[in-house]
C-alpha cells in the first residue's frame, strides 16, 4: 500500500450529500477482479450523459480540475453498500484524499486498507474550502497527515481527528497483509513448532 504523509494537489468540489458507492462506481463494473482500472468507471452515470459522451457540466470533466487529487464532498460519503470498488476507482483516477463533513463507516474503513485518506471536517470549514476553491482557479490544498491538519498558502488552516492504529498504517502504507508480515519470524516460528509437535 502506497504510503501517505503529506500530499498537496488541486481539490475538486463536488459538494452532494449522501454520495453512495453504486454512484461512485455503478454496479455493471465490480465484475473485473483486479483492484486497478477502475478509474475510468467513478461517477460514471455522473460523468456521461445518456448516449456515452462526456458531460462537460460535470465537475470531473471540467478542465480547471483535470489533475485534482483532493475531493471535497457532502456529508455521509460512500453511504450505501459495502464495496471496496469505490475506493479503487477513487484512488484509479488520482484522489489521494476526501475531505467532507462525514463518511460512512464501511467506506472510511475501506479507504484506510487502501491508502486513500478520508479527511473529517466540520461544515463550516468545508464550506470555507469550498470558498477558496471558487475564488481562485486551480486551488490546491496541503493535507498533512504527520500533523494531522489541513491547509492553504492563504492562510487557511484546519485540523483533522484520526485514531492513531489507522494513522499508523497510513503513514507506514500497512494493509491488513502488511501488518501481519509485520510479524513473519514469530509466524515462521510457531510453524516451525508446530511442524515438530506429535501428532
Amino acid at each position: 500500500m502506497q504510503r501517505f504523509r503529506v500530499h498537496h494537489g488541486k481539490v475538486a468540489p463536488l459538494l452532494r450529500a449522501n454520495i453512495d458507492t453504486d454512484q461512485i462506481i455503478p454496479k455493471q463494473f465490480l465484475k473485473r477482479i483486479e483492484k486497478t482500472g477502475f478509474g475510468e468507471f467513478l461517477f460514471y452515470d455522473w460523468r456521461r450523459t445518456p448516449v456515452g459522451s462526456l458531460d462537460p457540466g460535470f465537475v470531473l470533466n471540467q478542465p480547471g480540475f483535470a489533475g485534482a487529487s483532493v475531493l471535497l464532498a457532502g456529508k455521509n460519503f460512500g453511504c450505501g453498500s459495502s464495496r471496496e470498488h469505490a475506493v479503487w476507482a477513487l484512488a484509479g483516477f488520482g484522489f489521494r484524499a476526501v475531505i467532507a463533513p462525514s463518511f460512512a463507516d464501511i467506506f472510511a474503513n475501506n479507504s484506510a486498507k487502501n491508502g486513500l485518506l478520508t479527511v473529517k471536517l466540520p461544515e463550516a470549514e468545508v464550506n470555507e474550502i469550498v470558498r477558496r476553491v471558487e475564488g481562485e482557479s486551480g486551488y490546491q490544498i496541503t493535507v498533512d497527515l504527520e500533523q494531522r491538519q489541513v491547509f492553504d498558502q492563504h492562510g487557511f488552516s484546519a485540523r483533522f481527528e484520526i485514531d492513531d492504529f489507522t494513522r499508523h498504517c497510513l503513514l507506514e502504507g500497512l494493509d491488513e497483509i502488511g501488518l501481519t508480515l509485520q510479524h513473519e519470524a514469530e509466524i515462521a516460528a510457531y510453524e516451525e513448532r508446530h511442524a515438530l509437535t506429535p501428532k
